[in-house]
Formats: C-alpha cells, structure tokens, sequence
C-alpha cells in the first residue's frame, strides 16, 4: 500500500553535491559587551524567508579564477584561501566592509562598491589595480556545516570570525536589492535566547553554531576566545538539525517519489525532557544505524521517549519496526487507519482530530494537537505546536504531493490544505525536503494549483474529450518531463471528485459533462 499506481517504476536517485560557500560571523565589543552582526532575510526570498543569518554567500566561479591567478593572495589561509577570497568580496557587495591595513573590517568605499555590485568581477580589477588594497584578513574558520541531504540546492559552508576595527562602523544596504532588510548586533546569549522563546527564526546550521559559541563564549569568558577555541575545534560534520525549538530533524534515506532521497524523521521536545519520534522510517542497515545514534543520544541527554507517531500508513515512513523495536521501545500513537497497517509491536493507543498532549521539559510544557488531514491518504494526520506543523505529506517546499487515486481523497485534500492555511502557521514542518517558512504563500499556491487543475480536466471533459489518457494530454500539455503514469493517476483523482460534485458522470470508461 503505498501512494505511487500500479506499473510506475521509482526512478533512481542521488543526494546533490554540495557547493563551496563561506558567511561571516562579524563581531564587536561595544560597552564590554561582545555582539555579533546577523542580516534578517526578506519576506521574499525563496529560502528562509524572515530568519536572520550571517552575510556571505557560494564561492563563484571568479572567485576561484582569481585564486589560481594569484597563488601567493592570501597564501596563509591554506585550505581556506578561496574560500576567504570569497568572503572579502561577499563582505563588500552584502554589507559595505573590506578589510584595512590590519586585516580588520573597515568602510569601503561607496563608489567602488557600487560597481562591485554591479559586476563581481570588478572585485577582481579593482584590487589589482590598487583601488582597493588588501594585505591580508584577520579572520578564521569557527565551524563548517554541510546542508542537510533533504535539499536540492546545498552548502558545505564555512564559518569566518570577523571583527570589526572601529565599534562605530555600521554595515549597509547594497545599491539595488538585497537579501536583507534589517541588520543588528545581537549578543549570543539574547540571540539564542530569543531563539528558544519563538521569538525569531534561525537556519537550522546557525542554531547549532551559535549554541558552540555560547558554549565556549561560558568556558573561556568572551566572543574572541571562544573563536579561537573553535577555530582550533573546527566543528564540523554531524551536527543536529533544529528547525525550531522542539522540533529536531533527522533525514532518513528512503525509496519515496522524486526529487526527495529522504522521509524527515522528527524528534518532538526538549533535550532532558520527554520525547516523541515522529516517522521513523529506517529500514536499510546504514538508515537504521543512523536512527540508533540518534535514539542514544537522545536518551544520553537525559530525555525519557513517551511515544513514536506515525502521521500515516504508507511505507515510505514507518520503517521496520522489528528492527527499530531493537533500538528503543516506546508505545505506537496512529490514526485507526494507521495502526491497521502496524503489527502489536508495542502499546497501542488511537490518535483523533481534536486530541492534545502535553510534552515536559526543564524550560516547562509544550503542547501539541492532533489535525485530521485524510486526503493524501485515510487516517493522515498533523501534529500542530506552537513552533509550526508537523504537516507529513500536504505539502513539501521542492517537488510535489500526490493524491491516490485508489485511496486518496481529492476534495478532502483540498480541503486540509485549506484547513491548514486558515491555521495561518508559523512553519510548516513537512514528511519531506526542508522546511516551509512561508506557509501562507505555499498553501496558497497548492490550492490554486489544484483548483486549476480541476477546471481544466472539467473544461477537457466538456469539450469532449472523454477518456482518460486523453484528458491528462490536454491538462498537462506543455508542462515537461511528465512521467504519464503518475500524471494519469492524478487526473484520476481528479476524475472522482468531479463525480462527487456531479459536475461530471462515468459511464463504461468514458467521462461526460452534466
């Protein structure tokens, strides 16, 4: 049972290579108080729109160019040198800053940076013929983080500490458009402070990076010792992933519909608190190993597993439980449809639209309710927090949702979405890819998108084109890369709403307007 038809073949797929790329942690010490510089990201860019993240950006194609042509540039930086070449002109175009004599963050020049803005290159010219003058960067690598493998596009990201020369220098807006709207000098704790309360958003590698520097800042007693301890850490590989507070991310390597390679396990609460699992969907050797450091940690944390949810039935996100039972025991939370599917592995208990929990945790409770969305598949289920919801397979930010036509439900899924939106969450956390920040405008663009699909196959019908395969023509003609079969299977379901609505009748294999 499962949401692909019968006859499609899953094609095979790859998890992306990562792009090289590098960001700032700019800092400061002003009233003997250390501050760190964060932009906060417009409401329209397409990724993480409204968080707040440090400047910086992916080593371009010049930037590598100009590294080769000038080997002794930057020589001491060794395996960081394009990386840091990168950096200095991010710095410029993102926030107005090269370094001076010293290697210490300045003002540029307004004029130079505009045309570096407008052409990258001349970065490149301009340093070389002496309008800007760089004898070296007082800056090294804190941390390297790699994006997730549930993103299309990812970073393998390292982390510059710069500081400031002069406390009064204020960074500023590029001439044309930016990926910022406001800047601010944040202090680590109140940042991650802020964090914690839901106040603010954080990309899921700066939660981490700030909660290390926090760290460190408590150990060595300020923000430039506690670089310099990370820099001989450097930090890297394996990191959590926090999309928000209570809500950790595993990525588990699954065989579900393109272009996602993985099924989101998430992990609900507070470390040293009680915990639920939501999905997990190991089934490989390697997947379940995965899942089993993570159940360890979790427990090494001091936290107690109260439950695991399944938000539905179909394989791609219940794992195999006789091996998961291995690695920790905790009674199975599902709809009626869902448990009909999952062996009495563990105490069961039935999960209803309305119903709530409470989870505990050293900073206090938070609650989470139960969201009946049975479209995709009978007995789907969301779990809503205060952080966001955990929204399973409504909706992903990269590719799309099927709706099976054998026991999908058109007209409750287009329902849910719009019982979603009216929820008017702050993040939707979905059973693939990375997170949604901007829910409203997603859910906005799921609903006209079925909608219009449901005119067109209506408009297909009544201009007399009745069967099946040549309706889908019609509907998805001019749209590339179709694969027929699914696309068939969605028309279908489309088919059966209409039915439903007596805007249309079946009869044999036929399909006619009313």
């Amino acid at each position: 049972m499962g949401e692909t038809p019968k006859g499609f073949v899953m094609p095979l797929t790859s998890v992306s290579e990562p792009r090289l790329s590098a960001s700032a942690v700019i800092s400061r010490n002003m009233n003997n108080f250390d501050e760190i510089l964060l932009g906060h990201r417009v409401s329209e860019m397409p990724s993480f729109p409204d968080f707040w993240s440090f400047p910086g950006g992916g080593i371009s194609r010049v930037d590598i160019k100009f590294g080769e042509d000038n080997p002794s540039f930057l020589d001491d930086k060794g395996q960081d040198r394009i990386a840091a070449i990168s950096l200095l002109r991010e710095l410029v175009e993102e926030v107005g800053f090269t370094p001076d004599e010293y290697g210490k963050m300045i003002k540029i020049d307004d004029f130079i940076r505009k045309s570096i803005c407008y052409d990258k290159k001349n970065w490149a010219k301009k340093l070389m013929n002496g309008e800007i003058i760089v004898k070296g960067i007082d800056a090294n690598v804190i941390s390297e983080r790699v994006t997730p493998p549930f993103s299309p596009l990812r970073f393998k990201n390292k982390f510059f500490h710069v500081s400031l020369s002069n406390n009064s220098t204020e960074p500023t807006f590029p001439p044309g458009r930016s990926e910022f709207d406001e800047f601010k000098w944040w202090k680590p704790r109140l940042l991650l402070d802020s964090w914690k309360r839901n106040e603010i958003r954080l990309p899921p590698p700066i939660v981490t990076l700030v909660k290390d520097l926090v760290n460190e800042m408590e150990n060595t007693g300020n923000l430039k010792s506690a670089c310099e301890s990370m820099s001989l850490k450097r930090p890297s590989g394996y990191h959590r992933i926090e999309f928000s507070p209570h809500v950790e991310c595993i990525p588990i390597k699954t065989e579900t519909l393109p272009p996602a390679t993985h099924t989101n396990c998430y992990i609900l609460g507070e470390e040293g608190g009680e915990r639920i699992i939501i999905d997990p969907a190991a089934r490989t050797k390697d997947s379940l190993i995965e899942l089993s450091n993570k159940i360890r940690e979790v427990c090494d944390s001091g936290s107690e597993i109260i439950a695991t949810i399944f938000t539905h039935r179909h394989p791609d996100h219940i794992g195999d439980l006789d091996e998961i039972s291995k690695i920790y025991q905790a009674p199975i939370w599902a709809s009626k449809e869902t448990h009909e599917v999952i062996p009495d592995y563990a105490e069961k208990y039935y999960l209803k639209e309305g119903d709530n929990f409470e989870l505990s945790g050293p900073s206090g409770q938070t609650l989470w309710e139960i969201i009946e969305t049975s479209g995709h598949c009978p007995g789907h289920i969301c779990i809503k927090g205060e952080s966001g919801i955990i929204s399973g397979d409504n909706c992903v930010g990269v590719g799309t949702i099927l709706v099976p036509s054998g026991e999908g439900d058109m007209g409750e899924y287009m329902k849910g979405l719009q019982q979603l939106k009216d929820m008017s969450p702050k993040m939707l956390f979905p059973g693939h890819g990375p997170l949604i920040a901007n829910p409203d405008k997603l859910l906005d663009k799921y609903i006209m998108h079925r909608k219009n699909r449901h005119k067109n196959i209506l408009k297909a019908v009544n201009n007399g084109i009745n069967n099946l395969q040549d309706i889908t023509k019609f509907v998805y003609l001019g749209i590339p890369n179709i694969n027929f079969t699914l696309a068939n299977d969605q028309v279908l379901a489309h088919l059966k709403q209409l039915i439903k609505e007596e805007e249309i009748e079946k009869i044999d294999s036929q399909y006619y307007g009313h």
